[in-house]
């Protein structure tokens, strides 16, 4: 026989068999002990955040909504382009493919190169668009589809944007590459989540936004550096050139150029150029590399962005004969993720 106070253990509290009244059977007491310890997993589940299925939308076939990628088919090191084209270039190295997918501007491959793990994805144009495929992808090695919680230990990814970009210094020579060591965001996306200045440099912001006597109708402008050890792997090329990159959110206005509108400021390509902070300078315009830096930093991910000089706006000069320069670009990339 068993013995056991029902109220007590009910309660949960920790009383000797021998000093509890209650006798009940052996199979009552195996189906409050079951009970007992399903109640306690499913409490422990219970206390961790559950993600709704409104916030984290998983396909019917398990894949994340966008992406249209499930958990385990992504690499550890992800090679991040715009244009859905260029995936098909860059994955033409790979061997041993084991995942593709494709939705809207998001097409991605997983292969190895030279027997290293990496994938590639689209992201199409702007920064709206890199919120959602760095949340994918973090949730896709960092959130357990199966209990909507964060898994308890966190994976860090890579990821190395390669585009193209506009110089904004006359010695940036078109052609050339540019690795930036920093981003400036004139999108807003980051200021839209929790614990922005814990990662941005704040300093930084502060002096920029006084020496070009910022809009206040414009969003916050925020400065996040890119990975030490990322920017220590790639930068081994004598084409490289080291800068401050800005992330535009859009291609005309907000990079100063003027076709049949007139900009609120401007002079505000000129400023852009002659500010300084410390030895560090404004190099170029491109449109998503602050997110992917900002959004790594917050979830604890590593980010790089290399860039294709193919217009320099100081000089007036553009190549739109770049496509030569970029798969070179992303041939050194490979290299030097691979080593």
């Amino acid at each position: 026989m068993y013995y056991l106070c029902y109220k007590k253990l009910c309660t949960r509290k920790k009383t000797p068999l021998h000093t509890q009244k209650r006798q009940i059977s052996k199979s009552s007491f195996c189906e409050i002990l079951y009970l007992r310890i399903y109640k306690t997993k499913e409490s422990i589940t219970m206390s961790k955040n559950i993600i709704e299925a409104s916030e984290l939308i998983i396909n019917s076939d398990g894949s994340v909504f966008h992406l249209h990628l499930k958990p385990g088919e992504v690499a550890d090191n992800i090679i991040l382009v715009g244009d859905p084209g260029r995936v098909e270039m860059v994955s033409s190295y790979f061997t041993d493919i084991t995942a593709r997918a494709e939705n809207r501007e998001f097409r991605s491959v997983t292969g190895k190169y030279k027997g290293f793990p990496l994938t590639v994805v689209s992201t199409g144009i702007g920064t709206d668009n890199i919120d959602i495929v760095v949340n994918e992808l973090d949730a896709l090695v960092n959130v357990d589809f199966n209990t909507r919680t964060a898994k308890d230990e966190h994976h860090t990814l890579n990821f190395v944007r390669i585009g193209t970009s506009g110089s904004l210094q006359p010695e940036l020579e078109v052609g050339s590459w540019l690795l930036s060591e920093a981003a400036i965001g004139f999108d807003g996306l980051l200021n839209f989540y929790a614990g922005r200045k814990d990662v941005t440099d704040n300093d930084f912001e502060a002096k920029f936004k006084a020496f070009v006597s910022w809009n206040p109708l414009l969003t916050q402008p925020y400065v996040v550096n890119a990975s030490e050890s990322l920017l220590k792997k790639i930068n081994t090329d004598s084409r490289i050139n080291i800068g401050t990159t800005i992330s535009a959110p859009g291609f005309y206005g907000p990079q100063g150029r003027v076709i049949r509108l007139n900009l609120a400021d401007p002079d505000i390509n000129t400023k852009i150029s002659a500010f300084r902070y410390g030895n560090r300078k404004i190099t170029n315009y491109e449109m998503e590399c602050s997110a992917i830096y900002g959004l790594s930093k917050l979830l604890g991910h590593n980010a790089a962005t290399i860039c294709a000089i193919i217009a320099n706006r100081k000089a007036g000069n553009s190549n739109a004969d770049y496509k030569p320069s970029v798969q070179a670009l992303v041939e050194h990339v490979l290299e030097s993720l691979s080593k």
